[in-house]
């Protein structure tokens, strides 16, 4: 007949003379169990780490709030090769896109007030006429963030926007659609990838932030994820083999050249 396990509190024996009699500790359930509910419970709130700001929309004048993630509320889990950024406690991508509700203009943020006389008017023409506003609620969930991404899209479609405001608006929904794991991440792959190219032989650099060594690099990236491995080979060959491009940026290449030779569709 098998032994009945020791009671628990003979786990922690020997340590009567220290102080601790009787220790009731249960090692691996209600300890953890404990611990995860009271790390739940310290966990702020979404609606804590956000805060509202106010902005004036560029086509109509109209003054409005939108929310706005503070600083230092965003906490890095991991970065993906295409520089995709997981985080904890909330998620930044969310609230990138702003939205005027009277008028219907959105983009991204880092644009929204850069926005030219003729590009006013094609908005009036093109978005205002058919907008219909909505009232979001104080936080996004993952369906309304496609959806502010979509219209801001839209408005640099109709706004006749530069290319790489269309391309990292759609490597940014094809964010969106990898957290739904959804197939239509590759089609805003596809898309954002068309417009990086073209950007990189019409726009003057830096583009959001890259320097034309790091956009050559997206672009080789981007080309593997839709299964474009040869062209990808060329863009980060590039990248590897160019004098001045950082040791970080080039070990990130050749990562990338060692995961095309482990595909086994090469």
């Amino acid at each position: 007949m098998d032994k009945k396990p020791e009671n628990k509190h003979k786990i922690f024996s020997g340590l009567e003379k220290l102080g601790f009699k009787n220790v009731d500790i249960d090692l691996y359930n209600k300890e953890n169990k404990e611990t995860k509910a009271k790390a739940e419970e310290s966990k702020p709130t979404e609606s804590s780490l956000l805060y509202n700001r106010t902005v004036i929309c560029p086509v109509c004048d109209n003054q409005f709030k939108v929310r706005a993630v503070k600083v230092s509320a965003p906490r890095m889990v991991k970065k993906d090769s295409d520089f995709f950024i997981t985080y904890n406690n909330i998620n930044p991508y969310f609230y990138e896109v702003w939205i005027c509700n009277s008028c219907g203009y959105a983009a991204l943020k880092a644009d929204f007030l850069k926005l030219r006389q003729f590009q006013k008017d094609l908005v009036l023409k093109n978005i205002t006429s058919k907008w219909r506003g909505r009232d979001y609620p104080n936080t996004y969930t993952l369906d309304i963030a496609i959806e502010r991404y979509k219209l801001a899209l839209l408005n640099y479609v109709v706004t006749n926007s530069k290319d790489s405001s269309k391309a990292i608006t759609c490597l940014k929904l094809s964010w969106m659609y990898r957290l739904k794991n959804s197939k239509d991440e590759l089609v805003f792959l596809s898309k954002s990838l068309e417009g990086f190219k073209n950007a990189f032989l019409k726009e003057s650099f830096p583009i959001y932030g890259m320097d034309k060594f790091t956009t050559m690099y997206l672009i080789g990236e981007l080309n593997r994820r839709i299964g474009n491995n040869s062209e990808a080979l060329t863009w980060i060959s590039k990248v590897i083999t160019t004098p001045g491009v950082s040791h970080k940026l080039k070990e990130l290449a050749r990562d990338m050249k060692d995961l095309i030779k482990e595909d086994p569709n090469e």
